[in-house]
């Protein structure tokens, strides 16, 4: 007698929706794509990877699969290229697309400068969106009783010290990258 579960896994379907419609609106990935498609990657610094035979994958693509994996603490290209290969909200932006670890690793690798400058559009856009404010706030010493602690509160000094954490942490990021691909530095006397 034969499984009811193993027959249905040969059986043939044809499915009416297309890839579009499997991820939903509201899904991150529509923003990596909509933010990645509004920038403009020449500008950026942003160069194609030589390809033998075929033509180089569009950095954007790999751009987003990059700001995909950052978002979910993917540090392996190993892990983004099997993403590639399962994971609809990788598939969707990609347009079925499928780079190998090699090609992930070297994008990364030849483009921090351009990646970084990427990640710092994100702060402009949120400044266009007032998403963040801007302005400084002085007190004249007098006492006052508020509801928000020390540490929420942000001055020039605070925020430059801010930004350097997130320098930093992108650094840190872009080296556990490094490690977990295997990236070794050379040095020629």
């Amino acid at each position: 007698m034969e499984c009811r579960h193993k027959q249905t896994l040969t059986q043939l379907t044809l499915y009416t929706t297309c890839l579009d419609d499997m991820v939903p609106m509201e899904n991150t990935v529509r923003h990596i794509d909509t933010f990645v498609n509004s920038l403009n990657m020449q500008v950026l610094g942003f160069r194609a990877l030589p390809a033998q035979g075929r033509p180089p994958y569009d950095p954007a693509d790999l751009l987003k699969l990059y700001i995909y994996g950052y978002m979910n603490r993917m540090r392996s290209s190993r892990h983004l290229e099997k993403e590639c290969g399962r994971n609809i909200e990788v598939i969707w932006p990609l347009g079925n697309l499928g780079p190998d670890h090699n090609t992930i690793a070297r994008f990364r690798k030849e483009n921090p400068k351009a990646i970084k400058r990427a990640f710092r559009a994100t702060v402009s856009i949120a400044k266009n969106y007032e998403l963040m404010g801007t302005v400084l706030i002085a007190g004249d010493s007098t006492k006052l009783r508020a509801q928000d602690s020390k540490k929420n509160n942000f001055n020039l000094k605070k925020v430059a010290r801010h930004l350097d954490y997130i320098e930093r942490k992108l650094e840190e990021h872009r080296q556990e990258l490094a490690k977990a691909d295997g990236d070794t530095q050379e040095t020629l006397n």
